[in-house]
């Protein structure tokens, strides 16, 4: 986990989640070797110190076989873990991407190249993820111009707006996710603006008509079988929460891939 108040109210409301899947009945900490190891450094003085202590950090747990699911930060968190994983996997990655945001673009004003807004763009362009195995699932909301996703689209991602999510449903549109990514190694990372912010509104950039907590269960739940190298939950803002309901979805989320990674992992031994 990264270092700050996200992990922390997480790891809180974590302490509602009991000990089985009530749908899958999977019981992760029975069949599957789970530890949380704390926060991981970072440097909020120095942007690229902190993403190298975050790589680094992250890259001494990879070496070990673990498969990680963190919690951050805001998005650009995820970079330095997508590195870590990347590299321990020795291939670019598929991506599984729960989000209101593309999180593509160039820089923010022609500015800083590395902020919330821009992580996927720099991983794409690090080689660390194969961009026709990358999924975005409930983008919406006001973009800064008409051509904003353009890059995005050109270079094979493919964008699930949440108008089309809602035409076609849960199943439909999961399906699909699973066969972009494929049977190769994927990463699957959930930023919690994803959901409407009537149920999940601490968060930095909230944007309502968004994804139920049920629908993102649900969603969730049908990555059976991706192969899952590592997963993240990103973006809950404590100072913007009520009452620690974001916490708690962002606790619940983590909660759903952890009972999916565990699961991978035991079938992965029997086989």
């Amino acid at each position: 986990m990264q270092a700050g108040a996200c992990p922390r109210e997480v790891r809180n409301m974590s302490s509602l989640m009991r000990a089985a899947h009530h749908v899958s009945g999977v019981a992760p900490y029975r069949i599957a070797n789970v530890a949380d190891l704390g926060d991981l450094p970072v440097n909020p003085i120095d942007l690229q110190d902190g993403l190298a202590r975050i790589e680094a950090g992250m890259a001494r747990i990879v070496a070990t076989g673990a498969r990680p699911l963190s919690v951050g930060g805001d998005h650009l968190t995820t970079l330095p873990v997508l590195r870590s994983v990347a590299g321990a996997a020795g291939q670019p990655l598929g991506l599984i991407q729960f989000d209101a945001h593309s999180d593509t673009n160039d820089s923010y004003f022609g500015g800083n190249r590395f902020t919330h807004g821009t992580p996927f763009r720099c991983a794409i362009e690090e080689g660390i993820l194969d961009p026709a195995r990358i999924v975005q699932i409930g983008i919406r909301g006001s973009v800064y111009d008409p051509a904003e996703h353009d890059w995005a689209k050109a270079q094979g991602i493919r964008i699930l707006y949440i108008e089309e999510v809602a035409r076609r449903g849960v199943d439909d549109v999961m399906a699909e996710a699973c066969a972009i990514v494929g049977e190769r190694p994927a990463y699957v990372t959930f930023d919690v603006d994803a959901i409407d912010p009537s149920m999940a509104p601490g968060t930095g950039t909230p944007e309502i008509g968004g994804l139920t907590t049920r629908e993102a269960q649900q969603m969730l739940r049908r990555l059976a079988g991706v192969n899952i190298l590592g997963a993240d939950v990103v973006e809950v803002s404590p100072p913007f929460d009520i009452g620690g309901m974001t916490a708690l979805v962002g606790a619940t989320m983590m909660f759903e891939l952890l009972c999916l990674m565990a699961d991978q992992v035991t079938r992965g031994r029997q086989r």
